[in-house]
């Protein structure tokens, strides 16, 4: 872990908050590792419930620092294929596996987004299962304006997201989308005046229920676009045969007859 993330614990919530205010949360090779190694250190706790994933001071993620990577560029060009070189094992390069970790993260992630989520920061958006955004918030795929695309899985999230001709012209525009009207295009989930407190309150409603059931939840989501009818549904099947009966499912039952709070166990995966 670097100094680029902060995580403060409330629980089973992890409030994972990108740090570099005086830069609005830009992306550089720092930041990126940051991404990949918190992403990497909460897969792997079974305590974990959901993730909040916000930015330090007035933005989310404005986008590549290309200060950074101007000077990155002048080491030499290994130095910008640390981040864009494909990572052994994996379907992503570096840059997008900062945020493929939270798309594939086991439990919920929820972006507060307030002030900028602009290139890699709006792709950082969208690699969460959930997005709040305040009113007055902006949002571009701006990589366009810079002779780009986006290459952090933009291309593939943005099409399941918003569809096929929004993300185009999303795209080949670069325009900046406020809050209401991401919300209306379909990019964000819903408007809050404070994100922040909205997706931690979102969390601990969320963190509340069975942890086996939204993992399980979370999978059959991801996979849904990925796989057809009948494997979606054979899989329905496999994940509800190990939650009927198993003791989270019936401490769940026992709880709501009993009116009292649930007092659910770590899951074993």
């Amino acid at each position: 872990m670097n100094d680029r993330i902060a995580i403060y614990r409330e629980g089973g919530i992890a409030d994972v908050r990108l740090n570099r205010p005086e830069k609005m949360n830009a992306l550089d090779k720092g930041m990126f590792a940051a991404l990949v190694e918190t992403a990497e250190q909460l897969a792997n706790d079974p305590t974990l419930r959901c993730v909040v994933l916000s930015g330090e001071g007035r933005s989310f993620c404005a986008g590549l620092d290309f200060a950074s990577f101007q000077g990155m560029a002048n080491e030499g060009s290994d130095s910008i294929g640390d981040i864009t070189a494909a990572d052994e094992g994996r379907i992503t390069h570096f840059g997008q596996q900062a945020v493929y970790g939270w798309t594939t993260l086991p439990v919920p992630v929820i972006a507060a987004i307030n002030g900028h989520a602009l290139g890699g920061g709006i792709q950082l958006a969208l690699g969460a299962d959930i997005r709040i955004i305040a009113p007055n918030a902006r949002m571009s795929v701006l990589e366009s304006r810079w002779g780009l695309i986006p290459d952090m899985t933009g291309t593939q999230s943005l099409v399941g997201i918003v569809g096929l001709d929004v993300a185009k012209e999303l795209t080949f525009t670069g325009r900046m989308v406020d809050g209401n009207e991401a919300v209306r295009i379909g990019l964000a989930t819903r408007v809050a005046d404070d994100p922040h407190a909205a997706a931690m309150e979102l969390a601990r409603e969320i963190a509340a229920k069975s942890p086996e059931a939204i993992r399980a939840a979370k999978r059959l989501f991801n996979a849904a676009p990925k796989v057809s009818a009948a494997e979606g549904f054979a899989q329905e099947r496999t994940e509800i045969s190990r939650l009927i009966g198993s003791p989270n499912q019936i401490e769940a039952v026992k709880a709501f007859f009993e009116k009292r709070p649930p007092e659910f166990a770590d899951p074993a995966e």
